[in-house]
């Protein structure tokens, strides 16, 4: 927040009331708090707003509010994108509203009321004026509000099929090679107004990626031409297919944004790259495959601001988050995590470790690659390239005393033989598995060659999970379940059941599906089911036992999710194609 001016500092021609007796008034600044500041602002210097804050002894919301009222401006804590008139904000540049921290709001009463952190930011009210030709009046908001108000604002006049804006000017380029090649990158794509076509083009479609929620960008080469996909929350949506010409200038972009070599088109590369835009830092990691029709890249999105779960928000059931809390805690044995790729199983690893996280443990993990990093947690990533694959990772790790070892991933005999003898001389160890369902973790261990009496004495539980989209609540409708979904909800016939799906709105992309949530089949090992492992049972005879034994199937817990109206019949058969007899 820019600095302020105290009242007290002010020529008395001002002829306003003192800040400091505003803020006594209005939240009960007490005369030894505001003596404190006053002493700290004679010897310090700087301004009575500033020290306040810098003291903790006013909160920034109170110090506005009190500003407000001193100079008669409105207030208002909380901005809505909605009440901007978006005409107006596209004469001003986002750099200067970002720099000033003013965002132009809408025309009132012969003045564009203006919203600012500062009432005597007079020189940005000043170039408003003369650039929008009538007067401003400022009001005053939180500096949060402002900027989250501000990258919304600017994210609704993006135009969404800005990629496709920019196909004309591409047609007419003479030189795309050398377009592509540009390399004057926008501090943010928001502010990317005069750049090259090809660069133009690209940056719009990473910029409606990250508006869109996409969590990869798949540039696909074809015979006739490229076609431009994005995933969101799980399923692939075509975006764009500019025509075959485009292809290699558009791929010589990528590259060269990855520090790739752009002459290389015959062996596979990977690299990443980092780009801001809407106010989000987001990291990219690309990945470039020669194929029959040129290269095809496929880049994933990851947002740095994206904070981690925490288990109690991932989907876990009351009962079954006690059961993970108390298995996280063990001083000893392996927790596997099962499920096809892209189902979180990463990410429930990650909430499990911060949960236990503590300066009490050594945590270390080695993990292909590291998605994000953990404070306090050693993490290692493997490298075949050198020969440090998961197996020569975790003997390296055994020798640094860990208390918790989280290994990404077992694939191979020996990785698995390292875990279960780690686990079985006191770690507790985290690891994932690709198989459909829990009770097929210890059959494929065993098809790897580990005897079924290791398995059976150092695997404690066994948790198979899936991801679900969620009916977006804007366009959320009810509607009576018919009998083929009452069957398939194993309900009798004739069922009064509400169901729910989505519409499609503007929100989901008329998906009618917005984010995603967790649907889990936790087994825990009993004296029965080690038996069973021991004898070397079939999967199917291990989930009925571990099913008799009070275990929620995938399928059970995605019926219940359709009833309580989080998803839909369509989504969970989708998901759980195993599980579900069509």
């Amino acid at each position: 927040m820019s600095e302020l001016v105290p009242n007290d500092q002010l020529p008395s021609s001002y002829g306003r009331p003192l800040l400091g007796r505003i803020l006594g008034d209005r939240f009960n600044l007490g005369n030894a708090k505001l003596d404190e500041a006053l002493a700290y602002q004679r010897e310090k210097g700087g301004r009575l707003g500033e020290v306040l804050l810098h003291l903790r002894l006013l909160r920034e919301e109170e110090l506005l509010e009190g500003l407000a009222l001193q100079f008669d401006l409105p207030w208002i804590p909380q901005l809505e994108s909605t009440a901007i008139d978006h005409e107006l904000i596209k004469k001003v540049p986002i750099a200067f509203c970002r720099r000033y921290r003013v965002l132009p709001l809408r025309h009132e009463k012969g003045t564009i009321l203006v919203a600012s952190t500062d009432p005597l930011e007079t020189v940005a009210f000043d170039d408003l004026r003369l650039l929008l030709g009538t007067p401003v009046t400022p009001i005053l908001t939180t500096g949060v509000s402002l900027l989250a108000c501000l990258n919304r604002a600017y994210d609704e006049i993006a135009s969404p099929t800005g990629a496709e804006e920019v196909m004309e000017d591409i047609a007419a380029s003479e030189s795309l090679d050398q377009l592509a090649h540009e390399l004057d990158e926008p501090q943010d794509l928001l502010d990317a107004t005069d750049e090259a076509p090809i660069i133009r083009l690209v940056n719009s479609v990473l910029f409606q990626a990250v508006r869109q929620r996409a969590s990869d960008i798949h540039f696909e080469s074809f015979e006739r031409g490229l076609v431009v996909r994005y995933r969101i929350d799980g399923v692939l949506y075509p975006v764009l297919t500019p025509p075959k010409h485009l292809q290699a200038s558009i791929i010589a972009r990528l590259k060269i944004m990855a520090g790739l070599n752009i002459a290389e088109k015959r062996l596979p590369q990977d690299g990443r790259f980092a780009i801001r835009t809407s106010g989000k830092d987001v990291d990219l990691r690309v990945s470039v495959l020669p194929t029959s029709h040129g290269e095809r890249v496929v880049l994933r999105l990851l947002e740095k601001e994206n904070r981690l779960l925490n288990l109690s928000e991932m989907g876990f059931a009351g009962e079954r988050l006690s059961a993970i809390h108390q298995l996280i805690q063990l001083a000893h044995g392996i927790i596997l995590v099962t499920g096809p790729t892209g189902s979180g199983k990463t990410t429930t690893l990650y909430a499990a470790l911060s949960h236990i996280n503590a300066p009490d443990k050594n945590i270390i993990t080695v993990e292909d690659p590291v998605e994000y990093q953990l404070l306090g947690i050693g993490q290692m990533q493997v490298n075949p390239k050198i020969n440090l694959s998961f197996a020569a990772g975790l003997r390296s790790i055994l020798r640094q005393d860990p208390d918790v070892i989280m290994i990404g991933e077992i694939r191979d005999r020996e990785t698995a033989e390292i875990a279960i003898h780690a686990s079985l001389t006191g770690h507790l160890v985290f690891s994932t598995l690709h198989t459909n369902d829990a009770a097929s973790a210890a059959t494929r261990l065993i098809d790897m060659g580990i005897e079924p009496f290791l398995v059976a004495s150092s695997v404690v539980a066994v948790l198979a999970q899936r991801l679900l989209r969620k009916i977006c609540s804007d366009c959320k409708r009810p509607y009576q379940a018919s009998a083929d979904e009452l069957n398939r909800l194993d309900l009798p016939p004739g069922t009064k059941q509400t169901l729910y799906r989505g519409a499609g709105c503007a929100a989901c992309s008329q998906t009618g599906y917005r984010g995603r949530t967790g649907i889990f089949e936790l087994m825990i090992l009993d004296d029965e089911i080690r038996r069973l492992i021991g004898t070397k049972a079939d999967s199917s005879v291990i989930k009925q036992a571990a099913v008799a034994h009070g275990m929620v199937t995938l399928k059970q817990e995605g019926a219940e999710r359709v009833i309580q109206g989080h998803t839909t019949m369509e989504e969970v058969m989708r998901i759980t194609q195993q599980e579900i007899e069509v």
